[in-house]
């Protein structure tokens, strides 16, 4: 597959990936730019022992992994609220309100950006493990390899991040989480 083709087929679900990890969609297509950029320099040496799809989301993770670490530093005193929307004001999991009546669209949309600020305040271990598999759909073994962790590991973290969530939307969902 020559590089341009690979970017059209991949550059959506990497910038999603992105854009749910930092909630942010400029610093989200800097990121998708750099994730690009850095796949472009090391493509001559891609020995496909993972597929394309996964390679180019290790090396997304890693990206935002490293504007983390970047920020810590530089806020080391100040924690970062990952819970902005974009400032499209567009949620990425928004629902159509043709299918439901406009009360009931607007508590779905209210339930999902709450569900995505919850998932935005997870610690990161667990943040990435939960968009992998609950946002992107990435099967256990697709997200080992992306987070370059053994699949007990990934179940380990999946399992506790959700739990995380449930603690922290209990108060919203209330008996029924």
């Amino acid at each position: 597959m020559d590089f341009e083709r690979l970017i059209a087929s991949y550059e959506k679900p990497i910038y999603n990936l992105i854009l749910r990890l930092v909630g942010n969609s400029e610093e989200a297509e800097d990121l998708t730019q750099e994730t690009f950029v850095s796949a472009y320099r090391s493509y001559s040496d891609f020995r496909g022992e993972a597929s394309v799809y996964t390679w180019l989301y290790r090396i997304a993770v890693n990206k935002c992994k490293n504007r983390f670490k970047e920020r810590e530093k530089h806020n080391s005193h100040n924690s970062y609220s990952l819970d902005g929307s974009s400032e499209e004001g567009e949620s990425p999991l928004e629902i159509p309100s043709q299918e439901y009546s406009p009360e009931v669209a607007f508590e779905r949309k209210e339930l999902k950006e709450q569900i995505l600020q919850a998932i935005n305040r997870l610690p990161y271990d667990y943040k990435i493990i939960v968009v992998l598999r609950d946002l992107q759909g990435l099967s256990y073994q697709e997200i080992s390899q992306v987070a370059e962790l053994s699949v007990d590991v990934v179940r380990t973290r999946l399992a506790r991040g959700r739990a995380m969530l449930r603690t922290k939307l209990e108060h919203y969902l209330g008996d029924g989480c």
